[in-house]
């Protein structure tokens, strides 16, 4: 349990602290999300209209990616950018944070220098495991949207969405303890992937629950407000990624702090709680 909802512990206690750096990404994030292609695919699930899908409108609905317009374009590029200095800051931030007991901004800077580029390439990694997952997801339910209008298409199609959002899942903890080893131990890009990969395999079920729990359920309520109008959608969606983005970059310090064995100085009481 520690593994799975270990982060939350640390978030609502330095909230204050850790929320700044998620506010642009999350909204920008949201602004990113096709309203009217989630839109249209959930109608068509609830009032059995899957088999007048299109592949363009399915893949629309799980991009995160928009190319339908220059604006959408710039958006995108610009989320991607912002959401790569917030969370470099992020990680530095709770790293220090966890290995010193302090939360103070100095030294951040030095961090992100060098940090930065890991993270980038880990983002474009992400993004394009996800975008090339979303395209070839969207193909299969195009396929499985031409099959006759029964209940079972109905429960393929949902099929077929969680046995790719486990595979998707399943690719992206392979990486998911690489930043913060880059942190921890100084190691060349090689010797981290391999040593972070050592560690993650110890708590690979734990992280996976961990991670579905928080991706299935962004799904399933993204999907529930879209029948809702979009100022809605859009708040809703704000307020996720608010959360999501925060628990995605703690629960990497904090399970890698746990598989490795070191020391929380966070958890440790100021001199002032020790006196009687």
């Amino acid at each position: 349990m520690r593994i799975i909802f270990g982060q939350w512990k640390y978030i609502l206690k330095n909230l204050w602290s850790v929320l700044p750096f998620a506010i642009l990404p999350a909204a920008m994030l949201a602004l990113s999300l096709d309203y009217d292609a989630i839109s249209a695919v959930t109608h068509a699930f609830f009032t059995g209209g899957l088999k007048d899908m299109g592949y363009v409108v399915l893949f629309r609905a799980f991009s995160l990616v928009r190319i339908d317009s220059v604006w959408m374009a710039l958006l995108s590029v610009g989320t991607a950018a912002v959401s790569c200095v917030c969370f470099t800051l992020l990680l530095a931030l709770v790293e220090k944070h966890m290995r010193i007991g302090k939360r103070t901004l100095s030294g951040l800077w030095h961090q992100f220098t060098w940090l930065v580029l890991p993270v980038l390439w880990i983002l474009l990694i992400y993004t394009f495991l996800y975008e090339a997952w979303a395209a070839v997801l969207s193909a299969l339910l195009f396929v499985v949207c031409a099959l006759p209008s029964t209940a079972f298409l109905y429960i393929l199609f949902l099929a077929v969405i969680c046995v790719f959002a486990f595979l998707l899942i399943y690719l992206v903890v392979l990486l998911y303890l690489f930043l913060p080893c880059k942190q921890v131990t100084g190691f060349r890009t090689y010797d981290a992937f391999f040593y972070s990969y050592r560690l993650m395999t110890g708590v690979r079920g734990k992280l996976l629950i961990s991670l579905l729990i928080s991706f299935g359920g962004t799904m399933i309520v993204l999907a529930a407000t879209s029948l809702l109008p979009m100022a809605v959608f859009a708040i809703v969606g704000f307020i996720l990624f608010n959360f999501l983005f925060m628990s995605f970059g703690v629960r990497m310090e904090t399970v890698y702090f746990a598989t490795d064995k070191l020391d929380r100085e966070d958890r440790l009481k100021s001199y002032r709680e020790l006196l009687p």
